[in-house]
């Protein structure tokens, strides 16, 4: 083999294996380490206030310590109302879903008496008499598809079931973990110069400046995305609920919340929810609730057209196509919490290839040069 050839491998398969260990670190350190982040995160998030509670000549400890309760506090107080309304929303909600069981029985009771419907049970009845050979084949079909029904829901209650009771179990853990986070975050902001110096001298001279400039594309790009996001989700929410008050919807405010965080998937968004909705609206009689839905989702797809360009100028654009694939393969890999997930690692990557990470490495393959 050529030597420039072989060069090119050894360094090809060197970045591989160093790409590997940095993935494998993450994975097994993570799990250690996201007190801490979370902390740095937190830290990170308070400096504007820490800097502007310093400039009125307020001690570091206690501009750090105003911020501290300040965030925390008003959190805690924001999550505490909203999980209580949309308790006693859900609650609502679960009474109105009993109300309307009898109703969606005769529905489809009268849909089953469907001229249509019943000429179309008499052809499978007569293709039944006429084909007996393939009468077992799909009644075991039919029972086989039956009991993946049955055990998906059943596997999807049981989940949500002990979901609910890891939460509750992990409660004194969470407690734990909240007291590092928030201690950690006090010190870190307390010598914040002085860890960010020590943070980057551990690194290279010659690499100092190439990961400020990744660093600096990849916050633009992340916290751009996230901010865009909760903007985005935050309108669609609001347009949601007003409406659903507007057309004197029960538990507007949980459906308005739900609607809002579907609103996260490309390309579907809120239609998954306000389609089928309007359309089950039409077949039972409630023409008024249909063609409400219907202008309401107009109304949400106008406003993030508008929107949406405006929001995300300062933030990395995905194209909606990546993005679908992003949450898609996320879900995969990782369940619903893939959702988030997969769109945030897609951003990362994007930033990367804006700060010439990959031409950097893929310069470095070919000529043993990082430019």
């Amino acid at each position: 083999m050529d030597m420039l050839v072989l060069k090119r491998v050894l360094r090809g398969l060197w970045v591989l294996l160093a790409a590997l260990g940095l993935v494998l670190a993450v994975y097994f350190l993570l799990p250690l380490l996201y007190p801490l982040l979370l902390a740095w995160l937190l830290a990170y998030l308070m400096r504007p206030l820490v800097e502007l509670l310093k400039d009125i000549r307020l001690p570091g400890w206690l501009a750090v310590s105003l911020s501290l309760l300040l965030y925390i506090g008003g959190t805690a107080l924001v999550l505490t109302a909203l999980i209580t309304r949309l308790v006693k929303e859900l609650i609502v909600l679960l009474q109105t879903f009993d109300l309307h069981t009898g109703q969606w029985r005769e529905l489809l009771l009268s849909f089953s008496r469907n001229a249509s419907i019943q000429n179309i049970i008499n052809q499978i009845n007569q293709f039944y008499y006429d084909n007996p050979d393939y009468h077992a084949t799909i009644d075991n079909n039919i029972s086989r598809t039956t009991e993946s029904i049955a055990h998906a829901v059943t596997e999807l209650i049981t989940g949500f079931f002990n979901m609910i009771l890891k939460l509750v179990s992990a409660l004194p853990s969470l407690g734990t973990i909240l007291i590092v986070i928030v201690l950690a975050a006090f010190f870190l902001s307390t010598g914040w110069e002085r860890h960010n110096a020590r943070l980057g001298s551990l690194l290279p001279s010659s690499l100092q400046r190439p990961v400020l400039e990744i660093w600096g594309d990849l916050r633009k790009a992340l916290f751009g995305y996230m901010r865009a996001q909760l903007v985005l989700i935050s309108v669609t929410a609001m347009i949601v609920i007003a409406g659903l008050l507007v057309l004197r919807v029960n538990s507007a405010f949980a459906i308005g919340l739900t609607i809002g965080l579907v609103d996260m998937i490309p390309y579907l968004g809120v239609g998954i929810i306000l389609l089928p909705w309007s359309l089950y609206s039409y077949m039972i009689g409630d023409l008024g609730l249909a063609a409400g839905l219907l202008v309401l989702y107009a109304v949400i797809l106008v406003t993030r057209q508008v929107l949406e360009p405006k929001v995300l100028a300062s933030s990395v654009g995905i194209d909606p196509l990546a993005m679908l694939i992003g949450v898609f393969a996320g879900m995969q890999l990782f369940g619903m919490l893939g959702i988030l997930l997969g769109p945030v690692v897609l951003v990362v990557l994007d930033a990367f290839n804006r700060a010439g990470v990959f031409r950097a490495l893929l310069s470095y393959v070919v000529s043993g040069r990082l430019h």
